[in-house]
């Protein structure tokens, strides 16, 4: 399938999802021209979220839908090892340091865990996913903020509602629901067809 029957098939099969619509396609462009540009994808959230961000890393990383076979040869002459990999597409879920997040939680605070490994980690041209059902979880709309210190673009997504990460993310994917569990459940659809979207774009069989 290609990227764009990808598209139309999540809206066929969610649609309620239509209502934002223009903000998913947006922030597939979005991260497709990152890594057009040889960038790479920062995620992060809280809880469920933080499992959701993890979620994403894992789809972009190594074959989705695809087998993603690596045919150029290895630089150093190495060709089984490759034989062995799968092509990726760079991300990186913040969550995942558990040492450094500990870390800076017990020295400063948590609400700027993130945010800190977006400093460090995050170039111009990169791309933040942030997650959170409120759109107000302090620590993913410091990364936000962090984001747009570092020329990185931010895609949130969150619930309906009005939040602060809908006023700071360059595109908020504003999902139509408002209980936590509604939002989650809508999430997953949208970050598969994301992730199927630009593995159609990067990769053949």
């Amino acid at each position: 399938m290609t990227s764009n029957e990808i598209f139309s098939e999540l809206i066929s099969r969610y649609p309620d999802l239509k209502v934002c619509e223009n903000e998913i396609y947006s922030s597939y462009k979005i991260i497709k021209e990152c890594y057009t540009s040889g960038g790479k994808v920062l995620a992060c959230g809280n809880g469920g979220s933080a499992a959701d961000a993890d979620h994403i890393v894992g789809e972009l990383m190594k074959g989705f839908l695809l087998s993603r076979k690596i045919k150029e040869k290895a630089l150093n002459g190495d060709d089984e090892i490759l034989s062995h990999l799968q092509g990726a597409l760079p991300a990186v879920s913040l969550d995942a340091h558990s040492a450094l997040i500990t870390a800076f939680a017990n020295d400063l605070e948590f609400d700027y865990a993130y945010a800190q490994q977006v400093y460090g980690l995050g170039n111009k041209g990169d791309v933040l996913i942030a997650l959170s059902t409120s759109g107000n979880s302090a620590s993913v709309v410091n990364a936000v903020r962090a984001a747009g210190a570092k020329g990185v673009k931010s895609i949130g997504i969150t619930g309906s509602k009005d939040s602060l990460m809908s006023e700071k993310c360059d595109v908020c994917i504003k999902l139509p629901e408002t209980e936590t569990f509604k939002i989650q459940e809508l999430t997953l659809p949208v970050y598969h067809c994301l992730c199927a979207m630009l593995e159609a774009d990067f990769f053949v069989c």
